[in-house]
Protein backbone atom coordinates (compact mmCIF):
# COMPACT_ATOMS: atom_id res chain seq x y z
CA UNK A 1 0.00 0.00 0.00
CA UNK A 2 3.02 2.57 0.61
CA UNK A 3 3.64 2.89 -3.30
CA UNK A 4 -0.13 2.61 -3.97
CA UNK A 5 -0.56 6.65 -3.14
CA UNK A 6 1.40 7.64 -7.11
CA UNK A 7 -1.61 6.25 -9.10
CA UNK A 8 -2.72 9.81 -9.07
CA UNK A 9 -0.21 12.09 -7.43
CA UNK A 10 -1.97 15.17 -8.81
CA UNK A 11 -4.86 13.93 -7.55
CA UNK A 12 -3.36 13.59 -3.96
CA UNK A 13 -1.23 16.60 -4.17
CA UNK A 14 -3.95 18.58 -4.96
CA UNK A 15 -6.63 17.11 -2.24
CA UNK A 16 -4.49 16.11 0.29
CA UNK A 17 -4.40 19.43 2.95
CA UNK A 18 -0.94 20.89 4.05
CA UNK A 19 0.02 21.21 7.86
CA UNK A 20 -1.08 24.49 10.31
CA UNK A 21 2.15 26.65 9.75
CA UNK A 22 2.56 27.25 13.61
CA UNK A 23 3.46 23.55 13.80
CA UNK A 24 6.18 24.05 10.93
CA UNK A 25 7.37 26.98 12.72
CA UNK A 26 7.78 25.33 15.89
CA UNK A 27 9.73 22.73 14.37
CA UNK A 28 12.19 25.31 12.72
CA UNK A 29 12.29 27.40 16.47
CA UNK A 30 14.40 24.24 17.88
CA UNK A 31 16.67 23.59 15.26
CA UNK A 32 19.95 24.60 14.27
CA UNK A 33 19.83 25.11 11.19
CA UNK A 34 17.89 24.84 7.62
CA UNK A 35 18.88 21.86 6.44
CA UNK A 36 16.18 19.66 6.48
CA UNK A 37 15.12 15.70 5.56
CA UNK A 38 11.96 14.89 4.58
CA UNK A 39 10.83 11.01 4.58
CA UNK A 40 8.57 9.80 2.58
CA UNK A 41 8.08 12.96 1.43
CA UNK A 42 5.76 12.01 -1.33
CA UNK A 43 4.17 14.68 -3.71
CA UNK A 44 5.84 17.26 -1.56
CA UNK A 45 2.97 18.81 0.43
CA UNK A 46 5.04 19.43 3.76
CA UNK A 47 8.47 19.90 2.10
CA UNK A 48 7.19 22.75 0.27
CA UNK A 49 5.71 24.49 3.42
CA UNK A 50 9.84 23.78 4.92
CA UNK A 51 11.25 25.46 1.77
CA UNK A 52 8.38 28.76 1.74
CA UNK A 53 9.71 29.01 5.40
CA UNK A 54 13.54 29.37 3.98
CA UNK A 55 14.64 25.62 4.18
CA UNK A 56 16.93 23.51 2.08
CA UNK A 57 14.78 20.36 1.52
CA UNK A 58 15.77 16.86 0.86
CA UNK A 59 12.78 14.51 -0.09
CA UNK A 60 13.24 10.54 0.28
CA UNK A 61 10.24 9.01 -1.10
CA UNK A 62 9.93 4.78 -2.28
CA UNK A 63 7.19 5.94 -4.64
CA UNK A 64 8.90 6.91 -8.07
CA UNK A 65 5.74 8.93 -9.33
CA UNK A 66 5.60 10.65 -6.38
CA UNK A 67 9.04 11.63 -6.36
CA UNK A 68 8.63 12.63 -10.23
CA UNK A 69 5.85 15.19 -9.18
CA UNK A 70 7.44 16.86 -6.29
CA UNK A 71 10.45 17.53 -8.66
CA UNK A 72 8.48 18.80 -10.97
CA UNK A 73 7.94 21.31 -8.44
CA UNK A 74 10.78 22.49 -7.35
CA UNK A 75 11.91 19.32 -4.96
CA UNK A 76 15.13 17.61 -4.68
CA UNK A 77 14.25 14.35 -4.16
CA UNK A 78 15.64 10.57 -3.93
CA UNK A 79 13.83 7.29 -4.76
CA UNK A 80 14.53 4.66 -1.42
CA UNK A 81 12.78 3.51 1.47
CA UNK A 82 13.73 5.45 4.15
CA UNK A 83 15.88 2.30 5.80
CA UNK A 84 17.66 1.52 2.44
CA UNK A 85 18.62 5.20 1.85
CA UNK A 86 22.16 6.25 1.82
CA UNK A 87 23.06 9.66 3.70
CA UNK A 88 26.59 9.45 2.13
CA UNK A 89 28.09 11.88 4.97
CA UNK A 90 25.07 13.99 4.62
CA UNK A 91 23.79 15.77 7.77
CA UNK A 92 20.85 17.70 8.66
CA UNK A 93 18.79 20.23 10.84
CA UNK A 94 15.83 18.51 10.87
CA UNK A 95 14.29 15.11 10.18
CA UNK A 96 10.73 15.58 9.19
CA UNK A 97 8.25 12.68 8.59
CA UNK A 98 4.61 14.13 7.62
CA UNK A 99 1.36 11.43 7.69
CA UNK A 100 4.44 8.85 6.72
CA UNK A 101 5.84 7.07 9.78
CA UNK A 102 3.74 4.07 9.55
CA UNK A 103 5.52 3.18 6.82
CA UNK A 104 8.84 3.31 8.20
CA UNK A 105 10.35 0.47 10.10
CA UNK A 106 9.96 2.83 14.20
CA UNK A 107 13.44 1.24 15.97
CA UNK A 108 15.69 1.19 12.57
CA UNK A 109 14.08 4.50 10.75
CA UNK A 110 14.66 6.47 14.64
CA UNK A 111 18.09 4.92 14.84
CA UNK A 112 18.63 6.48 11.11
CA UNK A 113 17.30 9.57 12.03
CA UNK A 114 19.39 10.09 15.04
CA UNK A 115 22.87 9.31 12.71
CA UNK A 116 21.84 11.48 10.04
CA UNK A 117 21.35 14.69 12.84
CA UNK A 118 23.38 17.29 13.49
CA UNK A 119 23.88 18.33 17.50
CA UNK A 120 20.58 20.09 18.61
CA UNK A 121 18.81 18.70 15.35
CA UNK A 122 15.15 17.59 15.28
CA UNK A 123 13.58 15.53 14.54
CA UNK A 124 9.83 15.27 14.50
CA UNK A 125 6.94 12.51 13.11
CA UNK A 126 3.57 14.27 12.73
CA UNK A 127 0.41 13.21 10.94
CA UNK A 128 -3.54 14.78 10.82
CA UNK A 129 -6.12 12.65 12.62
CA UNK A 130 -9.42 13.24 10.92
CA UNK A 131 -12.58 11.69 11.41
CA UNK A 132 -15.84 13.01 9.01
CA UNK A 133 -18.92 13.34 11.03
CA UNK A 134 -20.93 10.16 11.94
CA UNK A 135 -23.56 10.83 9.36
CA UNK A 136 -20.66 10.51 6.31
CA UNK A 137 -18.48 8.03 8.04
CA UNK A 138 -21.03 5.17 8.55
CA UNK A 139 -22.43 4.89 5.05
CA UNK A 140 -18.74 5.25 3.92
CA UNK A 141 -18.34 2.26 6.61
CA UNK A 142 -21.07 0.11 5.27
CA UNK A 143 -20.52 0.79 1.68
CA UNK A 144 -16.61 -0.08 2.24
CA UNK A 145 -17.20 -3.49 4.40
CA UNK A 146 -19.72 -4.29 1.24
CA UNK A 147 -16.82 -3.72 -1.81
CA UNK A 148 -14.24 -5.32 0.18
CA UNK A 149 -15.13 -7.73 3.00
CA UNK A 150 -12.15 -9.26 2.95
CA UNK A 151 -10.02 -6.15 3.45
CA UNK A 152 -8.27 -5.65 7.07
CA UNK A 153 -9.93 -2.30 6.76
CA UNK A 154 -13.33 -3.46 6.86
CA UNK A 155 -13.55 -4.47 10.22
CA UNK A 156 -12.78 -0.95 11.66
CA UNK A 157 -14.99 0.96 13.16
CA UNK A 158 -16.96 3.83 11.30
CA UNK A 159 -15.00 6.51 13.13
CA UNK A 160 -12.54 5.80 15.64
CA UNK A 161 -11.44 7.57 18.66
CA UNK A 162 -8.70 10.45 19.08
CA UNK A 163 -7.26 8.32 21.93
CA UNK A 164 -6.30 5.59 20.01
CA UNK A 165 -3.82 7.91 17.46
CA UNK A 166 -2.37 9.68 20.57
CA UNK A 167 -1.50 6.15 21.70
CA UNK A 168 0.73 5.49 18.67
CA UNK A 169 2.41 9.00 19.09
CA UNK A 170 2.71 7.85 22.44
CA UNK A 171 4.27 4.83 21.33
CA UNK A 172 6.94 6.89 18.62
CA UNK A 173 8.19 8.95 21.33
CA UNK A 174 9.22 5.80 23.49
CA UNK A 175 10.90 4.61 20.65
CA UNK A 176 13.13 7.54 20.49
CA UNK A 177 13.71 7.42 23.76
CA UNK A 178 14.41 4.30 23.85
CA UNK A 179 17.60 5.12 21.34
CA UNK A 180 19.42 7.31 24.23
CA UNK A 181 20.61 9.80 21.41
CA UNK A 182 17.77 12.30 22.01
CA UNK A 183 16.79 14.60 24.35
CA UNK A 184 13.22 14.12 26.53
CA UNK A 185 10.84 13.38 23.37
CA UNK A 186 7.83 16.15 23.56
CA UNK A 187 4.56 15.27 22.53
CA UNK A 188 2.48 18.25 20.07
CA UNK A 189 -1.29 18.91 19.19
CA UNK A 190 -2.52 21.30 16.78
CA UNK A 191 -6.45 21.54 16.55
CA UNK A 192 -8.16 23.05 13.46
CA UNK A 193 -10.90 23.22 10.58
CA UNK A 194 -11.84 22.87 7.40
CA UNK A 195 -14.95 22.45 5.71
CA UNK A 196 -15.36 20.35 2.78
CA UNK A 197 -17.93 20.39 -0.25
CA UNK A 198 -19.07 17.49 -1.39
CA UNK A 199 -16.80 17.18 -4.86
CA UNK A 200 -14.04 17.94 -2.74
CA UNK A 201 -14.58 15.55 -0.38
CA UNK A 202 -15.13 12.57 -3.26
CA UNK A 203 -11.82 14.46 -4.47
CA UNK A 204 -9.61 13.77 -1.47
CA UNK A 205 -11.25 10.45 -0.62
CA UNK A 206 -9.45 8.14 -3.00
CA UNK A 207 -6.36 9.14 -2.03
CA UNK A 208 -6.54 7.81 1.09
CA UNK A 209 -4.89 4.71 2.04
CA UNK A 210 -8.08 1.79 2.03
CA UNK A 211 -9.35 3.23 -1.18
CA UNK A 212 -6.32 3.55 -3.99
CA UNK A 213 -6.18 -0.34 -4.63
CA UNK A 214 -9.92 -0.38 -5.44
CA UNK A 215 -11.20 -1.41 -8.45
CA UNK A 216 -13.17 1.32 -10.07
CA UNK A 217 -16.43 -0.36 -9.59
CA UNK A 218 -15.75 -0.89 -6.43
CA UNK A 219 -14.19 3.16 -5.91
CA UNK A 220 -17.96 4.43 -7.88
CA UNK A 221 -19.71 2.68 -5.06
CA UNK A 222 -18.30 3.91 -2.26
CA UNK A 223 -18.13 7.36 -3.71
CA UNK A 224 -21.96 7.14 -4.81
CA UNK A 225 -22.86 6.61 -0.73
CA UNK A 226 -20.28 8.90 0.25
CA UNK A 227 -21.77 11.85 -1.86
CA UNK A 228 -25.60 10.77 -1.26
CA UNK A 229 -24.97 11.13 2.77
CA UNK A 230 -23.38 14.54 2.08
CA UNK A 231 -26.06 16.07 -0.14
CA UNK A 232 -28.47 14.75 2.79
CA UNK A 233 -26.60 17.17 5.25
CA UNK A 234 -27.03 19.98 2.48
CA UNK A 235 -23.72 19.48 0.12
CA UNK A 236 -21.26 20.13 2.75
CA UNK A 237 -19.51 19.78 6.14
CA UNK A 238 -17.32 20.67 8.80
CA UNK A 239 -14.06 18.25 9.57
CA UNK A 240 -12.60 18.62 12.71
CA UNK A 241 -8.80 18.38 12.06
CA UNK A 242 -5.84 16.98 14.79
CA UNK A 243 -2.49 16.74 13.93
CA UNK A 244 -0.28 15.49 16.41
CA UNK A 245 3.51 15.44 16.62
CA UNK A 246 5.98 13.24 18.30
CA UNK A 247 9.42 15.06 18.19
CA UNK A 248 12.77 15.10 20.38
CA UNK A 249 15.81 17.08 19.79
CA UNK A 250 19.35 15.10 18.94
CA UNK A 251 21.39 14.74 22.12
CA UNK A 252 25.21 14.96 22.17
CA UNK A 253 27.79 17.57 21.20
CA UNK A 254 29.34 15.39 17.82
Amino acid sequence: MAVSFGVDAQRYDQARPGYPEALVARILAGTPGVDVLDVGCGTGIAARQFQAAGCRVLGVEPDARMADFARARGLRVEVATFEAWQPGGRMFDAVVAAQSWHWVDPVAGVAKAAGVLRPGGRLAIFGHVYEPPAEVAEPFAAAYRRVAPDSPLSGRPARRPLELYRTGYAKIADHIRDTGRFGDPEQWRFDWQQSYTRDQWLELLPTTGGLTRLRPDQLAEILNAVGDAIDALGGSFTMDYTTLAATAARAGSS
